[in-house]
């Protein structure tokens, strides 16, 4: 037989549970409150940078009305310091044009090609004994003498002078012609030390300077990568026509029979003589 001891009551048991779903509750409020403070406090935060940027803006805004302002005189001024300044270079301009056209030579750092008007819109670029190159117009002679005597002008040398002269990107844009850009560099390569990759050699008794069609097709081959044997042969023989012709024939070709290994072979030289004249070049020297 059961007793009332035996069964729990149920009047505790709900209110214990009361009160267990209180306690949680209050943790939660008290969890939410918390976060409700934060949350309060980052927006206090928040509130003062904006309040702060909203100044600062202000501020910057203010300044930029006062640049823009400002901003006016001073286009205004280089306005018109640019064209007093383009008025001062077409005086010189002239001032230049006139004594280029009374036969003065006037130094090339001092000389907008492009801006001088004169006769025929030709000027010549030369080199005096000074070392300084100047402007003049074609073949005057400067009554003043400044500089020395003109040592060279570039409408003196040779055609393939000329284009010995002239970088890889002007040398492909004056000329299409692959054995004329194969003669300017070769030439290059016997007067300009830096090249390095020179086939040229000393001659002996009237022969200054000399190169074998073997040596010009080693050349070629290691000037124009991927290209076979025998169409370095062919460039050869071009090169060598090129190189008669841009010389204005002051190159000579001859064959030397010659033996190699026991075998006899006949193989053709390019020359230059020591009697021929090449400008810039001392005749009768083996020194360029």
């Amino acid at each position: 037989m059961s007793t009332n001891a035996d069964c729990p009551d149920p009047d505790a048991q709900t209110l214990q549970t009361l009160v267990d779903e209180l306690e949680r509750l209050h943790e939660r409020v008290t969890t939410l409150e918390s976060e409700l403070s934060r949350k309060d406090d980052r927006i206090d935060h928040l509130e003062a940078d904006l309040e702060e940027a909203h100044t600062e803006t202000k501020a910057l805004e203010a300044r930029l009305e006062d640049l823009e302002e400002s901003q006016i005189p001073i286009e205004a001024r280089l306005d018109a310091h640019e064209k007093k300044l383009n008025a001062n270079k077409d005086r010189v301009g002239e001032l230049q044009a006139r004594e280029l056209e009374k036969g003065a030579h006037l130094l090339e750092e001092h000389i907008d090609n492009g801006e001088i008007d004169v006769v025929d819109g030709r000027l010549e670029r030369i080199q005096k004994d000074d070392g300084e190159s100047y402007f003049r117009l074609p073949e005057s002679d400067d009554p003043l003498e400044r500089g020395g005597d003109v040592s060279l002008s570039y409408g003196d040398l040779l055609p393939l002078q000329q284009l010995a002269k002239m970088d890889e990107d002007m040398l492909r844009a004056t000329t299409s012609a692959l054995p004329s850009r194969l003669a300017a560099k070769l030439w290059k390569a016997r007067t300009d030390p830096g090249v390095g990759d020179n086939p040229w050699r000393k001659g002996s008794a009237s022969v200054r300077e000399y190169v074998t069609a073997g040596d010009m097709k080693h050349w070629i081959r290691r000037q124009e990568k991927g290209i076979s044997d025998d169409y370095a042969k062919k460039l050869v023989s071009r090169t060598i026509d090129a190189l008669l012709d841009l010389s204005k024939s002051r190159l000579a070709v001859k064959k030397r029979t010659q033996r190699k290994n026991g075998l006899e072979y006949t193989e053709r030289r390019v020359l230059l003589m020591d009697d021929v004249d090449i400008p810039g070049e001392m005749v009768g020297s083996r020194d360029t």
